[in-house]
Order: structure tokens, then sequence, then C-alpha cells
């Protein structure tokens, strides 16, 4: 039995597999061959998410920005974070993804949330995603996501 690929969702394990970059090098170049063949007339195929994606939006969303080389947060098994990156979960609403910045307890994250998520938001928007930045609980910050116009 093959092996599925999944983007890092920030919430699991740490990814220390050395053909990593590869994998998502490949789920991705694949990703944008759907998009051209989803939207053959476009103008810029690549920067509109065709309709697999909007159906798996949390995990279109992560390939895309481990694509971009962001680093996912990881978690231990009890929920511990164990590295400083992005996590991305579905959104309170409807077709809607939340992306945050998280780390380990005194990583300094908080403080690097509002570039570091500023730079999640310029890799999506590229690629066709409206993300807009809010403050949340704790004055937290965090991206909600949704498809482009």
């Amino acid at each position: 039995m093959t092996d599925v690929f999944e983007p890092s969702s920030g919430d699991g394990p740490a990814a220390d597999d050395p053909g990593r970059a590869a994998e998502v090098r490949t789920a991705f170049e694949g990703l944008l061959q759907i998009r051209r063949l989803s939207h053959p007339g476009a103008p810029d195929p690549g920067a509109v998410p065709a309709p697999w994606e909007t159906h798996r939006m949390a995990r279109a969303v992560a390939l895309a920005l481990e694509a971009a080389g962001i680093p996912p947060s990881a978690a231990a098994a009890d929920g511990t974070r164990t590295a400083t990156g992005y996590r991305v979960r579905d959104g309170e609403r409807p077709r809607t993804v939340r992306v945050e910045w998280l780390g380990p307890h005194g990583s300094g994250a908080a403080h690097e949330e509002d570039a570091r998520l500023k730079e999640c938001a310029a890799a999506l928007t590229r690629l066709g995603w409206e993300a807009l930045l809010y403050r949340g609980p704790r004055n937290r910050r965090f991206l909600e996501v949704e498809p482009g116009v």
C-alpha cells in the first residue's frame, strides 16, 4: 500500500523526512496542473483556485504555504507545540480557513506573528486566495482565508 501525501497543517509531528521537499514540490506542481486544466481560458490559471481546492480548503492552503517554504508548526501527541510556524484549520464560517502562527511556550511566536502571517497572506494571495488579517482573543493575530473572486 502506498502512503498518501498530506501537507503539513501544523498540528502533527515535525516532518523530518529528507525527501519531504521533493514530495511537496511534486504535490504543488500537481495542484498547478489541476488549476490549468480547470481554468483553460484564464489569463493566469495558476492564480485561480481549482474546484478541488475549494472542497478541501485546509489541505490546499497548507500545501500552498508549505510549497512557499513557510515552516509549519508542529505538536506532540499531547498537543504541546514543538516547532514554530503556521497552523491551518477549518474556519469558523463555511468556506473559510484559519491560519495562525504558533510555537512552543517562550518561543517568541507571538512577537513574530504579524510579519509571518503577512508573509503567509502574500503567498496565498499570489495563488488566488483572499487572506484577511484579524486580531483574536488575547490580541493574537490570525488569517481568515477564502477563495478569491
